[in-house]
C-alpha cells in the first residue's frame, strides 16, 4: 500500500543529484577579473588577443588564475582586487597605448570561482541583480523632438523628389522645425501637390494658407505617425544600447523602457562609472565614399607616395590601406534598413541595403557615372574611421541595392547589424545616475540569506515539535524544495534580486503548507479509526486534490505578475512560480517517498510518530470491530 516502485526512487535520486550539481557553483563565490572586448565593431577578439593579454601580464610579472576566450571577449581571473587593478593597467597599456584611439574595452568584472569540471558541465551560479552585486544605474532621457525633426528632414527630401518626378512646379520647400512648408504660384498646382502627399506620404497631414500673391501648403507629421516614430526611435536606441553594453561583459544587464521617452539601464557588477558612461554615449556614423583609383592613390596605398589632394587614407579590417575621396555620397541617416541574405545567382552571402528617396536618387546618379569603380563604406567611431567593405559598383543602383563579395555568413550578419544599429536613432542624456557599491551588495546578500535561513530553521523546529517524525520528514522535504529552487534558478541563469529572495522565503512558507495539509489529513484518518498504513495512504491521496487546487490558484496569480509586471515585480514572480512547482514535487512526491521508506516496509505497523491526535468526545470510543490506535 505504502511502497514506491524502484523507478520512483530512481527519479528522486536523479533529481537530487542534478539539484546538488547545479546548486554547487553558488557556493564558490566570485573572483575579481579583467575583461577585454572590442570597442570597435570592426575589431575582432580571438586567440591572438588572448596571447597579447597573456604576454602583457607576463611582462608586468602578474600571474593570473586563469585567462580564457569566452565568446567575443577575453577574461582574466585573479586572486585579489589589488592584482586585478594592476592587471587592468598593464593590459590597457599593452592593447591601447594611445588613449585617444582605443580599439579595446578593458573593464573590471567579477567571475565565478567554480572549478573547471563544473563549468564543463555548464553548471553556473545564478546571476545577482544590482541590489545584491553592486553596480551602476542610469536613467536616460531620449530626445523625442530630435527624432521627429530627423524624420521631418527625411520626409522633406522625399517630397522634393516626388514633386520633381511628377513635374509639379513649386516656388520653394523649407523645413520649419517639424513642419514642411511648400509655396506655389497657383491653386491647381497646390491641389495636385496636396493629392500627391495624401497618396504617397500618408504620415503627413496638410493645411493650406494664402501667402501674399502665392499659396502655401504646410505638411506636418500626423499625431499617430509621430507616436509610431517615437516608439521606433526608443526601441532602436534600446537595441543599440544592448549591442554596446555587450562589450562590457555585464551578466544580465537590465535595459528597459520606462514611460514614453525614458530608458533604464542597470549594469550589475560594473564599478567603473566613467567607462560605462563612455560606452553608453558612444556615437557611430556611416559614410559611403568613392575609392580613389588614380595612380597616386595606388602608390599611397603601398606607402610609397603621398595621399592625393581631396582624398584620405583609411584601413580595412585586415589592415590594408584604402584611399577614399573626401566627398561623402550618402551617410547612415539615409539608410533605412540592412538585412543579410544570399545571392540568388551564386548563393554567396550578401547584405541588402535600403535607403530613403534622397539617398536613392543620389545613388542612382553616382552609380550611373561610376560603373565598375569601387565604393567604400566607412564606419566612424570616436572620430576614427575604418573601411567596413569596398565593393565594386556592378550596375545602376537605386533605393535598394546589395553588397556582396568575399564575405562569410557571420561577416554578412555582423555588417548588417553594424549598418542597421550603428548609431542612436535619437540623442539621449543621462538624467539620473546611481552607483551601488559591492559592500552594500554583500550586506544585502547577508540579510537576504539570514532571512531565508532563519525562516527555514523556525519552520523546521515548529514542524519537528508539533508533528514529531512526520515533522522531520516535512523539514527534509523543505530543504529539498530549497535545493531544487536554487538549482532551477541556476540552470535558467535567472537573475536573483532582493525581491527574489523575499519570494524564496515566501516559497518556504507555502511549501510547508502542503505538508501541514497532509499531516492533518493523516491525523483525521487516525481519529476516524483507520489503521496507520491506511491513514498514511488516505492522507496523501485525499490531500492531493486540495494541494493541487491551492497551488494552481497561487500559480495563476504568479503568472499574472510575470506577464504584466516588470523590474522587481517580475523578479519576484519568477522565483515565486518556480517555488510553487518545486514545492509540489518535494512536499508530495519526495516526502511520501521518505514516509514509504520509513513506514512502508513495516507490515505490522501499530503506531506512527505524528504528534498528539486530538479526539473529539464522540470519537473516544472506537467503532465496533476496531481497536484504538496508539499514536506518539
Amino acid at each position: 500500500m505504502n511502497r514506491y516502485p524502484v523507478w520512483k526512487y530512481a527519479v528522486i535520486v536523479v533529481a537530487l543529484l542534478v539539484a546538488v550539481l547545479y546548486t554547487l557553483p553558488n557556493f564558490f563565490g566570485e573572483a575579481p577579473a579583467v575583461q577585454v572586448s572590442s570597442s570597435k565593431s570592426s575589431v575582432k577578439v580571438d586567440t591572438t588577443t588572448v596571447a597579447r593579454v597573456e604576454q602583457a601580464l607576463k611582462d608586468a610579472k602578474i600571474v593570473p588564475d586563469a585567462v580564457a576566450l569566452d565568446g567575443t571577449s577575453v577574461k582574466a581571473r585573479f586572486g585579489d582586487t589589488d592584482t586585478q587593478l594592476k592587471a587592468k593597467d598593464a593590459i590597457q597599456k599593452a592593447l591601447s597605448p594611445d588613449p585617444a584611439d582605443t580599439s579595446y574595452v578593458v573593464a573590471l568584472n567579477l567571475l565565478s570561482r567554480s572549478p573547471a569540471w563544473l563549468t564543463s558541465l555548464h553548471a553556473a551560479p545564478m546571476y545577482l541583480g544590482l541590489d545584491l552585486r553592486g553596480g551602476v544605474h542610469f536613467m536616460l532621457q531620449v530626445d523625442m523632438q530630435a527624432a521627429l525633426t530627423k524624420k521631418a528632414e527625411s520626409l522633406a527630401g522625399d517630397l522634393r523628389l516626388l514633386l520633381r518626378e511628377k513635374s509639379i512646379r513649386h516656388a520653394g520647400i523649407n523645413r520649419n522645425a517639424q513642419a514642411i512648408e511648400i509655396r506655389f504660384r497657383d491653386s491647381p498646382t497646390l491641389l495636385a501637390a496636396k493629392n500627391l502627399i495624401q497618396d504617397q506620404l500618408p504620415d503627413l497631414q496638410t493645411t493650406e494658407t494664402p501667402d501674399g500673391t502665392e499659396y502655401r501648403l504646410t505638411a506636418s507629421i500626423k499625431p499617430e505617425a509621430a507616436r509610431r516614430i517615437q516608439d521606433q526611435a526608443l526601441k532602436q536606441n534600446i537595441v543599440t544600447l544592448h549591442n554596446r553594453i555587450n562589450e562590457l561583459g555585464v551578466a544580465e544587464p537590465v535595459i528597459q523602457q520606462q514611460g514614453i521617452d525614458r530608458i533604464v539601464v542597470q549594469l550589475p557588477g560594473v564599478q567603473d562609472t566613467a567607462k560605462a558612461k563612455d560606452i553608453l554615449g558612444r556615437t557611430a556614423t556611416l559614410e559611403m565614399r568613392l575609392v580613389d583609383e588614380s595612380a597616386e592613390a595606388r602608390a599611397a596605398e603601398n606607402n610609397s607616395g603621398a595621399v592625393p589632394f581631396g582624398s584620405e587614407r583609411y584601413l580595412e579590417r585586415d589592415g590594408r590601406a584604402v584611399i577614399v575621396k573626401k566627398q561623402v555620397i550618402i551617410t547612415g541617416e539615409n539608410l533605412t534598413d540592412a538585412q543579410p541574405g544570399f545571392d540568388s545567382q551564386n548563393q554567396q552571402p550578401k547584405v541588402d541595403l535600403t535607403v530613403d528617396a534622397k539617398g536613392g536618387r543620389i545613388m542612382r546618379d553616382t552609380s550611373r557615372e561610376n560603373l565598375k569603380k569601387r565604393m567604400a563604406i566607412l564606419l566612424f567611431e570616436k572620430g576614427k574611421g575604418e573601411v567596413l567593405t569596398a565593393p565594386v559598383i556592378q550596375g545602376e543602383l537605386g533605393n535598394r541595392f546589395q553588397i556582396s563579395g568575399s564575405m562569410s555568413v557571420v561577416e554578412a550578419n555582423d555588417l548588417a547589424l553594424l549598418l542597421r544599429a550603428g548609431s542612436l536613432a535619437a540623442p539621449m542624456e543621462i538624467i539620473e545616475e546611481r552607483t551601488i557599491g559591492p559592500t552594500l551588495g554583500a550586506e544585502n546578500i547577508a540579510k537576504g540569506f539570514n532571512s531565508v535561513t532563519w525562516g527555514f530553521v523556525v519552520i523546521v523546529a515548529f514542524m519537528g515539535v508539533y508533528y514529531m517524525m512526520f515533522g522531520l520528514f516535512s523539514g527534509i522535504a523543505l530543504a529539498v524544495n530549497l535545493l531544487l529552487l536554487v538549482a532551477v534558478l541556476s540552470m535558467l541563469q535567472a537573475t536573483l534580486t532582493l525581491p527574489g529572495m523575499a519570494a524564496m522565503a515566501l516559497a518556504l512558507g507555502m511549501a510547508i503548507d502542503s505538508n501541514v495539509l497532509i499531516n492533518e489529513r493523516i491525523r483525521e484518518e487516525l481519529r476516524n479509526g483507520a489503521s496507520p498504513q491506511a491513514a498514511i495512504h488516505a492522507g496523501y491521496e485525499r490531500a492531493w486534490a486540495t494541494i493541487l487546487d491551492s497551488n494552481i490558484s497561487t500559480l495563476i496569480a504568479g503568472l499574472a505578475l510575470l506577464a504584466f509586471g516588470s523590474g522587481a515585480v517580475r523578479g519576484f514572480a519568477v522565483v515565486h512560480c518556480i517555488g510553487i512547482l518545486t514545492s509540489m514535487f518535494s512536499a508530495v512526491f519526495f516526502s511520501r517517498g521518505l514516509v514509504n521508506l520509513w513506514y512502508g516496509r513495516q507490515k505490522k505497523l501499530k503506531s506512527v510518530s505524528i504528534g498528539t491526535v486530538w479526539r473529539t468526545p464522540q470519537n473516544d470510543t472506537p467503532p465496533a470491530g476496531k481497536k484504538a490506535v496508539s499514536v506518539t
